[in-house]
C-alpha cells in the first residue's frame, strides 16, 4: 500500500473531468448506474495490481480508478502520486459517442490539451507520461481505468500494451467479484432481516410452520407451532400417525378428507378449522393451510408445507357474537310488529338493510323480498293515505324529523289493515337517509278509537248523531251561512206526540222502538248533507243547507206523511205516530247555531198548542 502525500491527496475522490469541458457532464451510455456501485475500499487483488504494474514497467506511480458519470475515486495506488487523479479519458470518448482503443499512451502530457488545470482552474503539475487501460466487467461495462505515471519521457510498444491489458483484467475480474461479493453479503443480511420478522410476526400471531415428506410420513414442525399445543422445541415425533392422535375424534374424519383433496389436485390448496389437542389435554381450535410444493411424474404429491394459526380466541368470539345475534334476532322476531333498518339513497330509491321476522304479519312479505325491493311496500298501502305516506317520508329526511304516521295497507289475506310507523331517522356520509323504526298494525286501536268516537257522537238507541255532536256540525253549517257560501239554512224541531201516554200505555221498550223508528224515517227523508239529530227524550232536529222555508215546509209534510203512513207494529196493534214540527232559519247574526234552534223550539210549541201534528213557522 502507499503513503498519501501531496497535501493529503486532495483529489482522491472527484470529478470524473479535471478540465472545465460543459459537454464532459453528459451522462455515459455504458457506464456504470447509479445502483452499480463499486466496492470503497481496495481488495488484496488490486493492491497486487498496481504493485506488479509499477514494478513491471518501473514507473514513478501505478493506480486504480472507478468512474461513473458522477464521479471518480482513487481505488488502489503505489508510488508517488500526482496532485490530482488523471482523467478517465475512456468515459470522457464513452461520452462523446466515440469508441476509444483500451489502451491510451501519451508520452507527453505537456502537449496534450487534456492535462493542464482542474475543474477549479487550478494549475497541476502532470507527470509527464501518462498511460491508461479500461476496466470493463464481462458485459462491456466501464468500470474505471489502471494508469500509468512517470515524470520521463517514454514509449510503449505491443507487448507493453497487451501485459498492460493483462492485468486491466485481473483488476476488472477483481472489482466484478468484490462487487457480488458485497451484493451477496447485502442480499444474505436483507433475507436474514426477513426472516427474523417473519419469526417475529408468526410467533406473536399464534402461528407455526410444518413441513410434511408425504412420501415418508415425517412431518416437521416449527418451534412457535409446538408452543402453540405447549410444547417444548424438542418434543413432539416426527410421524404424521401421532398427528392424526392429537385431532379432535370428530374432526379426523374431515381433516383426511380434505388433505385427500389436495393431493389427488381436487383443491388449489389445503384449509381447514379443527380442533387439536393440547400437551394439557384440553382441545385448541387451528385454522390449517398448507400447499403441495413438489410432486413426481406421475402427479403424486412429495412434499407439502403450510402453516397452523391458533384461531381458539376467534372462535370463542365467534359464537359470542353468534349468540347475542340470536338474542337480538329472537327479541326483535318475538316483538309485535316489524323491527326495520330503512335507507333511502340520494337518487330515491329505498333499501331495507334490515328487516325483521314480523314483516311476515304486517305485511304478509319475507325479509328477503323487501331487501331485494323496498317498493313492493308502496303497492300495499291503501291509495288514499300513499300520497301522505309519502310526504312523511320526505318531510322527515328533509329535516331529520321522527317519522311517526298511520296508514291504511290492503293485503292478500288479512284485507283492509291499519299499520302505525315510528323511526328516527340520520343522515349519511354519502347523502342518504337511514331509519331505525318499527310498523305496528293499529287496527284495534282504530277500532276501538272509532268506537269511542261513535260513544261521543252517536245517540246509541236511534244512532243518530246526539245533541253534542249535532250542535258540532250546526255551528260548522252556521259559519258557512256567515261566509256567504250557502243560501241559508233551514232549522226544524221535531217532538213525537202523545209520546208519554204511549209509553204508559205500551211500555217503555216500545217507546224505545217508536223512537227508533221516527228517526229511521228521518233517515230516509234526509239528503245527502242534510243534518239530523236527537236532541233528547222524544225531540228531534235537522238542519237543511241551501233550503228556503218553503222547502223545508214540504220536508216536514213529507216526514208526518211518512209516519202516518208507516206506523209502528205491536202484536197486532198498529201504533201510528204523530209529529209537530217547528220550523225556523239560520241568520248571520246568530252568534250560535242554539239561537236559531231556540227559535224553531218556539215555533214548535206553538205547533202542540194550536192541536199537534202540525208545522209553524216561527215569527217575531
Amino acid at each position: 500500500m502507499f503513503s498519501i502525500s501531496r497535501n493529503d491527496f486532495r483529489m482522491l475522490t472527484t470529478d470524473p473531468n479535471p478540465n472545465p469541458d460543459p459537454d464532459y457532464d453528459a451522462v455515459a451510455s455504458g457506464g456504470l448506474s447509479a445502483g452499480d456501485a463499486l466496492p470503497l475500499t481496495a481488495s488484496p487483488e488490486c493492491d497486487a495490481v498496481t504493485r506488479l504494474a509499477r514494478a513491471h514497467f518501473g514507473v514513478a506511480a501505478a493506480l486504480i480508478t472507478l468512474s461513473d458519470a458522477q464521479s471518480q475515486r482513487l481505488l488502489a495506488a503505489h508510488g508517488v502520486l500526482p496532485d490530482a487523479l488523471p482523467p478517465d479519458l475512456f468515459l470522457r470518448s464513452l461520452q462523446a459517442g466515440e469508441a476509444p482503443d483500451t489502451v491510451v499512451v501519451i508520452s507527453d502530457t505537456r502537449d496534450d490539451s487534456r492535462f493542464g488545470v482542474d475543474r477549479q482552474g487550478v494549475a497541476v503539475r502532470w507527470p509527464r507520461f501518462f498511460a491508461s487501460c479500461a476496466l470493463t466487467d464481462d458485459v462491456g461495462r466501464h468500470l474505471g481505468a489502471l494508469s500509468l505515471l512517470d515524470d520521463a519521457f517514454r514509449t510503449f510498444d505491443e507487448g507493453q500494451r497487451a501485459f498492460l491489458r493483462e492485468l486491466a483484467a485481473l483488476a476488472a475480474q477483481a472489482l466484478v467479484r468484490a462487487h457480488k461479493e458485497t451484493a451477496l453479503r447485502d442480499r444474505v443480511a436483507e433475507l436474514e432481516v426477513v426472516q427474523e420478522l417473519t419469526t417475529l410476526a408468526l410467533t406473536g400471531s399464534g402461528t407455526g410452520i410444518w413441513d410434511r415428506n408425504v412420501v415418508t410420513g415425517e412431518i416437521h414442525y416449527s418451534p412457535a407451532w409446538k408452543a402453540i399445543l405447549g410444547y417444548e422445541p424438542h418434543e413432539l415425533s416426527n410421524r404424521i400417525e401421532d398427528a392424526y392422535l392429537r385431532l379432535h375424534p370428530d374432526d379426523l374424519e374431515h381433516v383426511k378428507a380434505t388433505m385427500q383433496a389436495h393431493f389427488e389436485t381436487r383443491t388449489d390448496s389445503y384449509a381447514v378449522e379443527h380442533r387439536i389437542r393440547c400437551k394439557d389435554g384440553t382441545y385448541k381450535w387451528i385454522c390449517s393451510r398448507g400447499k403441495v410444493v413438489g410432486r413426481d411424474r406421475d402427479g403424486r404429491a412429495l412434499r407439502m408445507v403450510g402453516t397452523t394459526t391458533d384461531i381458539t380466541a376467534l372462535r370463542e368470539m365467534a359464537a359470542q357474537l353468534q349468540q347475542t345475534i340470536d338474542l337480538i334476532t329472537n327479541l326483535t322476531d318475538e316483538v309485535p310488529g316489524f323491527i326495520f333498518q330503512y335507507r333511502e339513497l340520494a337518487d330515491g330509491r329505498g333499501v331495507f338493510s334490515y328487516a325483521s321476522d314480523g314483516i311476515r304479519d304486517i305485511y304478509e312479505m319475507t325479509p328477503e323480498q323487501v331487501a331485494q325491493n323496498a317498493g313492493l311496500i308502496y303497492a300495499l298501502i291503501d291509495p288514499r293515505d300513499l300520497a301522505a305516506y309519502r310526504q312523511s317520508l320526505l318531510e322527515s329526511a328533509a329535516n331529520l324529523t321522527p317519522w311517526r304516521h298511520e296508514y291504511r295497507v290492503r293485503l292478500p289475506r288479512q284485507g283492509l289493515r291499519w299499520r302505525q310507523g315510528d323511526a328516527r331517522p340520520q343522515r349519511m356520509p354519502d347523502g342518504s337517509t337511514l331509519w331505525h323504526g318499527f310498523v305496528t298494525d293499529s287496527t284495534e286501536h282504530k277500532r276501538i278509537e272509532a268506537e269511542l268516537h261513535e260513544l261521543a257522537t252517536v245517540d246509541h238507541l236511534t244512532q243518530l248523531p246526539n245533541r253534542r255532536h249535532f250542535m258540532n256540525q250546526s255551528e260548522a253549517e252556521l259559519v258557512r251561512v256567515r261566509r256567504g257560501e250557502s243560501r241559508g239554512a233551514a232549522v226544524l224541531v221535531f217532538d213525537l206526540d202523545h209520546f208519554k201516554g204511549l209509553n204508559d200505555r205500551w211500555g217503555h221498550a216500545l217507546g224505545d222502538r217508536a223512537l227508533s223508528h221516527f228517526a229511521d224515517l228521518l233517515r230516509l227523508e234526509a239528503r245527502a248533507g242534510d243534518i239530523v239529530g236527537r236532541l233528547g227524550g222524544e225531540e228531534f232536529s235537522a238542519v237543511l243547507p241551501d233550503t228556503a222555508t218553503e222547502a223545508a215546509i214540504a220536508f216536514g209534510r213529507r216526514v208526518q206523511q211518512r209516519a202516518a203512513e208507516t206506523p209502528l207494529l205491536h202484536g197486532d196493534n198498529r201504533v201510528a205516530l204523530a209529529v209537530s214540527i217547528g220550523i225556523d232559519g239560520m241568520r248571520v247574526t246568530d252568534v250560535g247555531a242554539c239561537q236559531s234552534l231556540a227559535r224553531g223550539d218556539k215555533a214548535l210549541y206553538l205547533a202542540k198548542e194550536r192541536g199537534r201534528n202540525r208545522i209553524e213557522i216561527y215569527h217575531e
